[in-house]
């Protein structure tokens, strides 16, 4: 149906909050959040007053002289996002995209307010601060390249290292659900990458509802977990530098694996969750996005025609700031990957490709085969996630 400055248009059921700059619009129906300016709320409010597009033009041009308003584009827009229920009394017939069940309501909220109350914030921030100084104070509980080979057999070195990590990253994800759930928050947890790592996700689009001062410590609280067991890995450790080997294994073990994430986590350019809180405090979102396109644009190579993402006044030069935030992230992971993940695969090769040279009967060629089929059910989940991403987009 096309569109003319007589339209009339009516919008699908919305929710409009005041959000740090602009406002945040709730699509009730799908559950989508779009950020929006004064000028289009303005415009929302008079389309469900029954204006028609070209009075509401002339209105706009007259209260807001220095935006470029054009209610054509702007309900073109509308209508790609699915918002628009009705043109001129005529109902719409759409398809929205089912989103996926949110759950965890049977956690109740005073749970997710014993982890998170402005008693328990301190407690993490002073954890975190005696982390650094046991570092600094200790140089030698720094992870070490050999802190993932607890035992001697690859194979068990390597379950114990995808099952203790996947055990550590659950602790994580469970520091978002109850944090969200001490702000009544539903969510759910998938299975998603970074790079190539696959990881555990936590839906976190409902924060949206909530006041942005409010937003940081969701985003947050898989860290707050983290800090809290790499304070405990950290003190065994020094307790009982001779204790138990499997103890000490597991502890250490624990000390390199929150310290990677941790590292990664400052590598914004991945959509970590630092990423969001960088977001959520400068007030510009879609930065990933904005700086892509930005960079894109200032490359020769790509001169094909790139999805415009919408960049408010102001927020370029957050944008310029977040791009050189991505090029050190960029050296950062370069970096650990050829101190750390590079050489233990090297070392992991060396020890292994002699198993598959010799006979069913021998330990190193089931240890090797083994192996293998643990890479490749990791590599599985890997295909998924990426596939996952692909058919949202």
């Amino acid at each position: 149906m096309r569109l003319t400055l007589d339209s009339c248009l009516l919008l699908e059921q919305v929710y409009i909050h005041k959000d740090s700059k602009n406002y945040i619009v709730e699509d009730k129906v799908s559950g989508e959040f779009y950020e929006m300016p004064e000028v289009c709320i303005d415009a929302i409010n008079q389309m469900n007053d029954g204006v028609t597009l070209g009075q509401i033009e002339r209105r706009l041009k007259e209260k807001y002289p220095k935006e470029d308003v054009d209610l054509i584009k702007f309900a073109n827009q509308l209508l790609d996002l699915n918002l628009i229920d009705e043109i001129d009394g005529v109902k719409l017939k759409k398809q929205h995209q089912e989103k996926g069940h949110l759950g965890f309501l049977r956690i109740s909220p005073k749970i997710g307010k014993f982890f998170f109350n402005r008693v328990s914030y301190p407690l993490y921030v002073i954890l975190f601060v005696i982390n650094l100084i046991l570092f600094i104070k200790n140089p030698s509980l720094f992870p070490q390249r050999e802190d993932i080979f607890v035992f001697e057999t690859m194979v068990v070195n390597v379950f114990l290292w995808l099952s203790f990590t996947f055990f550590l990253v659950l602790i994580h994800e469970f520091g978002h659900v109850l944090a969200m759930r001490a702000q009544n928050l539903p969510t759910k947890v998938e299975v998603g990458h970074r790079l190539f790592f696959v990881v555990l996700e936590t839906d976190m689009s409902p924060v949206w509802k909530i006041a942005p001062k409010e937003r940081n410590i969701l985003f947050l609280a898989g860290l707050c977990f983290d800090t809290v067991i790499l304070f405990i890995s950290l003190i065994y450790l020094l307790i009982f530098p001779k204790g138990p080997e499997l103890a000490s294994g597991l502890m250490s073990l624990a000390v390199f694996d929150i310290v990677m994430r941790t590292i990664f986590q400052c590598c914004i350019y991945m959509k970590t969750d630092l990423y969001y809180v960088f977001e959520n405090i400068t007030g510009c979102y879609n930065l990933m996005e904005n700086a892509l396109q930005t960079i894109k644009k200032r490359v020769s190579i790509f001169k094909m025609k790139l999805l415009e993402e919408v960049v408010f006044a102001g927020e370029q030069t957050t944008i310029i700031i977040y791009s050189i935030f991505t090029m050190l992230g960029i050296a950062a992971t370069i970096a650990v990957f050829s101190i750390y993940y590079i050489p233990e695969v090297i070392d992991a090769g060396n020890y292994l490709l002699p198993g598959y040279t010799k006979g069913p009967t021998s330990l190193a060629f089931w240890d090797a085969i083994v192996f293998s089929l643990q890479v490749s059910i990791y590599l599985l989940l890997l295909l998924y996630s990426w596939r996952k991403k692909y058919i949202q987009k």
